[in-house]
């Protein structure tokens, strides 16, 4: 017997008792009456922000009123005129380095986690990871109650990649101190966009 085999008997041994796997059929997935309300109040709890835009508002002023000293802002969204670097026109991805705002697009809102699909649109995906501020735009009727929902909807483009992203970038691994934008935007504001 060998070495390995000797120390995985042990542990089989030890374990105690085995219990099966419980059957995942009976498991309803979690519906809202309301999944904006969760939506926006679950993207609170996970130190994100949800604001919704009227119909006919203008993203470019909500924008400037959320980031007043924001300096550089990009995106290739048509509609985001006060970008000032487009992630389709840059040579690399450092060249978006000390980026105030990334302006992208989600495509799927997830109540159940405040989970946003943003798919890769543009060439330099790194806009979603480099900025300091993270501005996600929304539609209203993308947002589904859970992730079961959520897989439904999703397709890949082109560049065949998207995350989901739910509030800004956080770890508490050192010293058990929660620590924001440790690996990506500081903070993460959802648009929400009526039709």
């Amino acid at each position: 017997m060998s070495s390995k085999e000797k120390i995985l008997g042990k542990i089989r041994a030890s374990a105690g008792e085995r219990f099966d796997m419980p059957s995942l059929e009976d498991l309803a997935p979690l519906v809202f009456e309301d999944p904006v309300a969760a939506f926006i109040d679950m993207t609170a709890k996970v130190g994100g922000k949800a604001v919704e835009v009227p119909s006919g508002g203008d993203v470019n002023a909500v924008i400037r009123d959320l980031f007043p000293e924001a300096d550089s802002i990009a995106s290739n969204l048509p509609e985001i005129r006060i970008a000032s670097a487009n992630p389709d026109l840059v040579d690399n991805a450092a060249a978006l380095d000390g980026t105030d705002i990334g302006v992208v697009s989600g495509t799927v809102g997830v109540a159940e986690n405040g989970g946003v699909w943003v798919p890769q649109t543009m060439k330099e995906k790194a806009v979603c990871f480099i900025c300091e501020h993270l501005v996600i735009l929304l539609p209203r009727d993308a947002i589904v109650s859970n992730m079961h929902e959520a897989y439904k909807r999703i397709a890949f483009n082109d560049y065949g990649y998207g995350t989901f992203i739910s509030g800004p970038s956080k770890t508490a691994d050192i010293a058990q101190v929660l620590v924001m934008g440790a690996q990506a935007a500081r903070s993460v504001t959802v648009l929400i966009l009526s039709p």
